[in-house]
């Protein structure tokens, strides 16, 4: 299946630590690096990832369509991990009180706010590994202690 919608403009990304995230624990010496990172999804890396995501996904323009409305593509996070040298992300997704909440007319079932929970989830991972494989060339800011023992 795929999603034949035009590519959002990428998210700006906030100075938000990473690990006030429920899902997310980075090593708190990190440089975060989302300037350089909002760079690479400027010139290219964001729309190369979503059209990506985008052919493969399960969501349908509907689904979509809330996710439009409701912002979260605005609310994406990215940043880098130095110690895991890895892109790391942050994806808001639906909450699990939508029903009692009513936050979108068009939000009717567990399958609608799964599907979309489910494909911002890829979405973010698809951007991870567009950045990371074609974009980011960091050398790691870690240095092993000088003091490990040699192997012969």
């Amino acid at each position: 299946m795929s999603l034949a919608v035009d590519p959002p403009s990428p998210p700006e990304l906030q100075a938000t630590d990473p690990n006030e995230y429920d899902d997310t624990q980075v090593a708190d010496d990190t440089n975060y690096r989302r300037d350089e990172i909002e760079g690479f999804l400027r010139e290219g890396a964001w729309e190369r990832a979503f059209n990506e995501w985008a052919e493969h996904t399960d969501m349908d323009e509907s689904e979509f369509q809330i996710v439009t409305d409701l912002g979260l593509i605005e609310r994406f996070d990215f940043f880098w991990d130095s110690y895991a040298e890895r892109v790391g992300y942050h994806a808001l997704g639906l909450p699990e009180d939508w029903k009692e909440r009513d936050i979108h007319p068009d939000l009717d079932s567990w399958g609608t706010v799964s599907s979309i929970n489910a494909g911002l989830t890829e979405l973010g991972q698809v951007v991870c590994d567009v950045l990371k494989d074609e974009y980011i060339d960091w050398e790691t800011e870690y240095e092993a202690p000088d003091d490990l023992p040699g192997f012969e």
